[in-house]
């Protein structure tokens, strides 16, 4: 079996037993590094696999989660409709602004993704009689796994978290190592090489928008779940720009930088937070540290580490080797 796969097995079993040992207000922590996580791990596709760096995410995280809200609010409290609404509404979101966004290239494509998701936030704060403006939407009632069970606590929804989070994963992972994957890493480093082998590089960009926008649904629906609230703060540039921030500081391009960017930004969130008001300047700061130090971000630490390693102990193995030879040769003589 392959060796990630244990690990990332062996991970998933200690957080299933997370909550016997730490107390809920870690359990919520976790469950919100899980959202983000799945949030950041949507727009690395979109950054970090095809080379579109967007700044209007929070469009697609803000319409999952007031299409989740909404439907659990007046049709059905059912976690599998309320999902499937808001990642559809995402869905369709995501093909229209994509439509127009993939043909401006560099600074225009994040200029006019930020436009889109400014449009939604203006829709999602004036339309006060559907998402309650600037009060958001609230009243939100308890999530329902089936008929007779519901995610009454804290607790059943980090399971179900941790659950969909796990999937999501395995398929993003399996997503990376696919001809599809490869796709959008072809069209990040060289487009116009991708073009003169005969892919359609447009297609192939707006697909990519689509799946990011999707699974941005999907985190903004799990958000509404979790915290039974949203509002248009949720989907203000800002949760955008902390998005991206998330995916540099983690690594982009990689399957679990985005985990741990958006790991690290909930720790410093929550611990700053406690001990002043400007806690905004110092992540601010943290950040323009490791892009000029860490461009590569968290998990290239981790790769440098681990190539050191494994050069310390070639070396080790080539010092062995060589002294056993002139060993052997002495002997010979």
């Amino acid at each position: 079996m392959n060796k990630r796969l244990l690990q990332g097995m062996a991970l998933f079993l200690i957080m299933i037993f997370v909550p016997f040992f730490l107390s809920l207000y870690y359990v919520n922590i976790l469950t919100e590094i899980f959202i983000l996580g799945i949030f950041a791990v949507s727009l690395n596709i979109l950054v970090g696999q095809t080379g579109l760096v967007s700044l209007g995410h929070a469009a697609f995280f803000g319409a999952g989660g007031y299409a989740s809200g909404l439907v659990a609010a007046n049709y059905s409290a059912n976690v599998f409709v309320t999902i499937a609404c808001g990642m559809l509404l995402a869905l369709l979101l995501a093909l229209i602004i994509g439509f127009f966004s993939i043909k401006a290239y560099g600074f225009y494509f994040l200029m006019l993704t930020l436009a889109c998701a400014q449009i939604v936030y203006s829709i999602v704060y004036q339309w006060t009689d559907v998402t309650g403006g600037s009060n958001g939407l609230s009243g939100i009632p308890t999530p329902v796994l089936f008929s007779d069970i519901q995610l009454s606590n804290q607790v059943f929804i980090y399971y179900f978290i941790l659950v969909v989070f796990s999937i999501l994963l395995f398929g993003i992972n399996r997503l990376l190592h696919s001809p599809l994957g490869y796709v959008f890493i072809g069209i990040k480093e060289n487009e116009e090489r991708m073009k003169s082998i005969g892919y359609n590089t447009a297609f192939f960009k707006h697909l990519s928008f689509i799946l990011a926008g999707t699974l941005g649904g999907l985190s903004g629906s799990l958000y509404v779940m979790f915290n039974g609230f949203i509002s248009p703060a949720d989907v203000y540039w800002t949760m955008s720009g902390s998005v991206l921030i998330m995916v540099l500081i983690g690594g982009a391009g990689t399957l679990w930088g985005p985990v741990i960017g958006a790991a690290l930004i909930v720790i410093m969130e929550t611990i700053i937070s406690s001990f002043t008001e400007y806690w905004m300047m110092i992540i601010g700061a943290i950040f323009i540290l490791f892009v000029i130090f860490i461009p590569n971000g968290i998990v290239s630490i981790f790769d440098n580490f681990k190539t050191a390693i494994m050069k310390y102990r070639k070396d080790e193995l080539e010092e062995s080797l060589l002294k056993t030879m002139k060993k052997q040769t002495k002997m010979d003589g």
